[in-house]
């Protein structure tokens, strides 16, 4: 009898070891997790605004291409609410990261762009990229 005692003393003992060992690596790993999860949608956020300014700057590119007169309709994607920037030779999309901080996500193109800013929703839209003839810059007009 004194011998089962002491298996079932070695058997608690093992498991109060083993649950600490879990204990332990689940308060190290699920941090590291949602870490990691917030850094993939970070750079998928970026990678889609990156896709969007890039699209509006080609349908400049190629609206400039054509000549005054010309005119492209693309749509696009926007990862997050922020502000899509117009100015000079370039497209600028606002992103903000999970850890708090702001960038600004560029292209550029050929042409000057008209100078404006807007307030964009997160959602698919549409652009219509035109070059009025008389003017020295080429407009962005987005539904």
């Amino acid at each position: 009898m004194k011998g089962m005692d002491k298996r079932g003393q070695v058997s608690v003992e093992y498991l109060l070891v083993i649950l600490v060992l879990i204990v332990i690596l689940s308060v190290v790993t699920i941090p590291l997790i949602g870490n990691s999860i917030d850094a993939s949608n970070d750079v998928s956020d970026a990678s889609d605004a990156k896709v969007a300014t890039d699209t509006l700057a080609n349908a400049a590119d190629v609206v400039y291409a054509n000549g005054p007169g010309a005119k492209r309709t693309v749509s696009f994607f926007v990862p997050q609410n922020g502000s899509l920037s117009f100015g000079n030779s370039t497209v600028a999309l606002s992103l903000k990261y999970s850890n708090g901080t702001n960038d600004s996500i560029n292209s550029s193109t050929q042409y000057n762009l008209g100078n404006n800013t807007t307030t964009i929703n997160s959602s698919w839209h549409t652009a219509t990229v035109f070059w009025i003839v008389g003017n020295s810059f080429i407009s962005v007009t987005i539904t």
